[in-house]
């Protein structure tokens, strides 16, 4: 099957534009950062604000890198939010194609003096979405960090969407710092903290589906190398602090990010490497 990258643009933002038989995707080089992902006959997978700005700053929207930590967990006040690998250019190494037709894309982060831990990032494109990044520890000495896939997930509506996966799972509210319990489904009408959400839930078991009636679709995540999950979305009042989200935007999205955060964190031993991992199918509604 025959595939092409060509240089484009999406909302302004200079991307790398993948059309197969499969998909089409795009793919900003500034973070590493996949922006778009439309499986044949499917709809936008992933959402990117359109008041998103490029390079040097972070890019809001498509499934943002968090590495080698998540906010700001365990660093000095002065480093960039979510670490730098969002800020920085990563190499593109060459693409193939598997015996289905899937592309296969490599990305590399340059090093980087405040760690010397080193990333690498594994795009499949298909009919599914398969990405995975791999730390490596090339030093000497056991070495911690958190992360997190940030993915935004564009739906319909969110006031209107439900995750299944939560129930029962301990979380972290990052609004109120408690420690709370999950019942029943995700969705922003928890009367416990209606109309938002910025939770990290622990023990999480790495499935979920996020149903979205407006679309009339599932998404049906999956996630190895994963302890947690963080759900967010900053509602309306949330979204009027944010430049590039704003009022009118917050309800087109809900990031379900693959992370390892607050007490997940990783341990790499000298030489030892981590894979965290996600793979994202689109269903029709149940």
């Amino acid at each position: 099957m025959a595939h092409t990258l060509t240089e484009s643009t999406l909302h302004g933002l200079p991307v790398l534009r993948i059309e197969t038989p499969l998909c089409t995707a795009a793919l900003s080089l500034h973070g590493g950062q996949l922006l778009s992902f439309v499986p044949a006959g499917a709809g936008e997978v992933l959402w990117v604000s359109p008041l998103a700005t490029g390079a040097p700053a972070a890019i809001r929207g498509g499934v943002p890198v968090c590495w080698p930590y998540f906010g700001r967990e365990n660093q000095p006040s002065n480093v960039p939010q979510h670490g730098f690998a969002r800020n920085t250019r990563w190499t593109l190494e060459a693409p193939r194609e598997d015996a289905d037709g899937n592309l296969h894309l490599g990305l590399s982060l340059p090093g980087h003096p405040g760690t010397p831990l080193r990333l690498r990032q594994i795009l499949i494109l298909g009919t599914g979405l398969q990405q995975a990044l791999i730390t490596h520890n090339p030093s000497e000495r056991t070495l911690s960090l958190t992360q997190a896939l940030h993915s935004y997930f564009a739906v319909g509506d969110a006031r209107q969407v439900h995750i299944e996966g939560l129930d029962g799972l301990d979380y972290d509210d990052k609004y109120s710092g408690q420690t709370l319990t999950q019942r029943g489904h995700w969705h922003l009408s928890d009367p416990r903290d209606p109309g938002r959400s910025d939770r990290i839930y622990h023990a999480a078991g790495g499935h979920y589906v996020l149903h979205d009636p407006v679309l009339d679709r599932r998404l049906r995540i999956t996630t190895t190398g994963s302890h947690a999950v963080v759900v967010w979305n900053p509602g309306q009042a949330g979204a009027q602090a944010l430049a590039d989200v704003a009022d009118a935007h917050w309800p087109a999205f809900v990031c379900v990010e693959a992370a390892n955060a607050a007490r997940d964190v990783v341990r790499l031993a000298p030489g030892a490497s981590h894979t965290l991992a996600q793979a994202v199918e689109v269903l029709p509604a149940a």
